[in-house]
């Protein structure tokens, strides 16, 4: 595998990673304007959800009575149509690109009566500031939505007050949303698309979820066709601010079924609680300031209690996807064994396929590690399918690195040649092309100093 393969396959472990500078001055602007652009995804294909109508009012009514601390929420709350959406602050022209998408999406899918302004007060207002701005206000945040406010200085001035707390909200009137204009393209089309649905809609995450934005595991980077069903069940005419629970569940049926239609032919499936203990086990076991014992313990617990609980979606497989990803450079083999038990659980839960294509990533990285390329290629192509319907930019572009590997192992040069340039275009929405920058120029620094050795 090659160095910028293996730069941005460890990218899409952590989104901490950073890649050693090699300083070449000269030629950086240089391997920069010769690269591939960066490349974008065209229409929007989202699958419709596959789920009892019964489930979903059941996942409608947690995601919208809860927070996700867990904090109960006592009425339903939303915007009265229509809606205004201001940008302000330094947005890059990707932030622009990427939210016009977003709003003729939520207009076409969820049927909701939204547009941007370019002035004024608006509904929701988007302030593009610096990850550091954010990290002052809250250290652990990678973007995140407010109520009552229109700029992040007003935030933080009234944050400790009433109007900023989302239990006291009887209706929407005014929002905030933050997020880095200094972060990768896709990192902030990712805050755009789940700060704006939770400012529409749902202040809860569900990990029963396999399907949705709405869950911690974040396997999902845009709104899926079941996120837009509960964004378009949310403005249904029967909904209205201040409904209780009751009154909720009981239009639901009804809301459904107009809107649904097929759910009402699907059986309903039991629904089984997410514990307390579990989401914390799993939270430590994703800290980045554990050490890796207590990470390893952390999952172990996940999958315990997920064994316990007698799970086998894809709760049951998560624990095991984090033991194989911090288990997979001390101990390749047995991370193995991880993803193959995750895998187990996921082929038989639908709607994972992402979750699945996640883990070809690793499991084919292992396999050309040993010379099968040949053999990886069938289950790249299927994950590159997925991610590309997805879109998620930066695990395609590893993909499609992984899938030159294989072809150049194959012996098919030309091919591999091909694919791992039009990798570069998706990684440089990705990870952001200051990255794909250095680990080109590392690249060909490091083949250069190969060559002179030789």
């Amino acid at each position: 595998m090659t160095r910028l393969a293996a730069a941005l396959l460890l990218a899409t472990l952590s989104a901490c990673t950073a890649v050693d500078r090699v300083e070449v001055p000269t030629r950086t602007k240089v391997i920069e304007a010769s690269l591939p652009p960066t490349k974008s995804f065209g229409a929007a294909r989202p699958v419709a959800a596959a789920r009892s109508n019964k489930n979903i009012a059941a996942d409608f009514l947690s995601l919208h009575f809860a927070l996700e601390s867990g904090a109960e929420l006592p009425v339903f709350t939303r915007f009265d149509e229509p809606i205004t959406v201001l940008l302000t602050g330094t947005p890059p022209q990707s932030m622009q690109t990427d939210l016009s998408r977003l709003l003729a999406r939520l207009q076409r899918e969820a049927q909701i009566d939204i547009r941007q302004i370019p002035e004024g007060q608006a509904n929701i207002t988007i302030e593009a500031v610096s990850q550091k701005q954010i990290r002052r206000i809250l250290p652990q945040a990678a973007c995140f939505v407010v109520p009552n406010s229109s700029s992040l200085e007003e935030y933080r001035r009234d944050r400790r007050k009433s109007k900023s707390n989302w239990t006291e909200l009887r209706s929407r009137e005014r929002i905030g949303i933050f997020i880095p204009y200094d972060a990768s393209p896709q990192e902030i089309r990712d805050c755009l698309h789940e700060e704006l649905a939770q400012a529409l809609g749902p202040l809860n995450d569900l990990y029963r979820l396999p399907d949705s934005v709405f869950n911690d595991d974040n396997f999902h980077t845009v709104l899926t066709g079941f996120d837009m069903l509960i964004l378009r069940t949310a403005y249904a005419p029967e909904l209205q601010n201040g409904m209780t629970h009751e009154q909720v569940a009981t239009a639901l049926p009804d809301v459904l079924s107009r809107l649904n239609p097929r759910g009402d032919r699907v059986s309903p499936q039991p629904v089984t609680e997410t514990p307390r203990a579990w989401i914390n086990a799993v939270q430590r076991a994703l800290g980045a300031g554990a050490g890796s014992s207590k990470r390893i313990n952390a999952a172990n617990e996940a999958a315990r209690i997920g064994q316990q609980q007698g799970w086998t979606d894809h709760r049951r497989a998560y624990p095991h996807y984090l033991l194989g990803r911090m288990g997979q450079f001390d101990d390749p083999q047995a991370a193995q064994q991880q993803y193959d038990i995750a895998m187990k659980f996921l082929k038989t839960t639908p709607g994972t396929e992402v979750q699945r294509a996640h883990i070809t990533a690793q499991t084919a990285a292992f396999a050309l590690a040993q010379g099968r390329g040949a053999q990886a290629l069938p289950e790249l192509n299927s994950a590159i399918d997925v991610m590309t319907r997805s879109e998620n930019a930066a695990l395609l572009a590893t993909l499609l690195l992984l899938k030159s590997e294989a072809l150049r192992q194959s012996g098919q040069i030309d091919q591999a040649r091909s694919v791992r340039l039009d990798s570069i275009g998706w990684a440089r929405y990705g990870f952001g092309s200051d990255l794909v920058v250095r680990s080109v120029t590392q690249d060909i620094a490091q083949s250069a100093a190969t060559s002179t050795d030789g």
